[in-house]
């Protein structure tokens, strides 16, 4: 039997300074209030990495999401590399997943993991690493990278990336746009909400995620295309691989009778650069340009598939000039 503990009373003040009880009217969705603020859409412009020297340029929205930076998104830090000809540049974070995507140039990544792992990229391939792994790079030729990982993730946690869940990766150019040109040639593509495809890896069968917390799309953006609205509770870091004047993205919080967005903001498309969708909203891809596009969407949808919380809705038109919201994207 337990014998009664006279805890000291300076001990006692010490162990419940800290508790604190709120109305659950009041604190059940402090976003409401703005005691936690949203997730803005913001842009990242291509010259960030087209000029200036040898470095790592963080896409870094911190101040306005209210935590530590660098961070793009709450859970994301989205980042430009710019690396010149015979120049390496030396990468590290407390992340369980890393990714790569080579926007010019070519180079060699020295991987210092325990296979010593040596990724080889052109402009168009995309690699991931796993936790435990700083990374050189270097740029046979002048080379821009775009770099994302979930560190905001780990630094929120209290916790550190020690066991790896996958083996560095490399997707091919080639291989992406075959796997793209297999979902065009699709019959029942011609019915899709978006033409796009997935890039996977075999260690997640069941979430089907580049990794465990990122998802990764490429897509392609017709001539002409209105891809109609879609949202998940997923924030997406939106980079667009290439895309002519006449491309943009609309987001808003709500739909108009039409099944378009009501009073949305625009964002404009700009060949290599960056702009965040937040989660929840509405948004719609729209290719005014006479020329098709591609975009390459991050998310931490990996997570969210895991939790259950993904959540992706779309906005269908109907025969009466309606709308309906369904969960599918055929």
């Amino acid at each position: 039997m337990l014998q009664p503990h006279h805890q000291p009373e300076d001990d006692l003040a010490s162990l419940i300074e800290a508790a604190r009880f709120y109305d659950y009217r009041v604190a059940s969705n402090p976003m409401a209030d703005g005691g936690v603020p949203p997730v803005p859409g913001v842009r990242f412009s291509a010259s960030l990495h087209e000029q200036g020297p040898t470095l790592i340029v963080p896409l870094d929205n911190s101040r306005a999401l209210g935590c530590p930076g660098p961070a793009t998104t709450p859970s994301l830090s989205a980042n430009f590399l710019h690396v010149h000809s015979g120049d390496a540049l030396a990468t590290d974070a407390n992340a369980t997943s890393q990714l790569f995507y080579v926007m010019r140039g070519e180079g060699i990544s020295r991987v210092a993991d325990a296979a010593g792992t040596v990724l080889p990229w052109s402009a168009g391939d995309l690699f991931t690493l796993p936790a435990g792994s700083p990374a050189t790079h270097i740029a046979g030729e002048e080379a821009a990278l775009y770099w994302v990982h979930d560190e905001p993730l780990l630094r929120y946690l209290g916790a550190a990336a020690t066991r790896p869940r996958f083996a560095a990766t490399l997707y091919r150019q080639g291989a992406i746009h075959e796997a793209l040109e297999a979902v065009l040639h699709d019959p029942e593509s011609r019915k899709a909400n978006r033409l796009s495809v997935l890039l996977g890896n075999h260690r997640f069968p069941r979430e089907m995620t580049v990794t465990h917390v990122l998802w990764a799309m490429f897509g392609i953006l017709p001539v002409g295309a209105v891809q109609a609205p879609h949202r998940h509770q997923s924030v997406a870091v939106d980079f667009v691989v290439d895309a002519q004047p006449g491309c943009y993205t609309m987001v808003g919080a709500r739909l108009a009778n039409d099944g378009s967005i009501a009073d949305g903001e625009r964002f404009d498309w700009e060949r290599h650069s960056v702009f965040v969708t937040p989660p929840g909203l509405w948004h719609s891809h729209h290719n005014e340009s006479g020329q098709p596009a591609h975009v390459l969407p991050i998310q931490d949808a990996g997570l969210h598939t895991y939790l259950r919380t993904l959540s992706i809705l779309f906005s269908r038109s109907t025969a009466d000039g309606g709308h309906q919201v369904v969960d599918n994207a055929s």
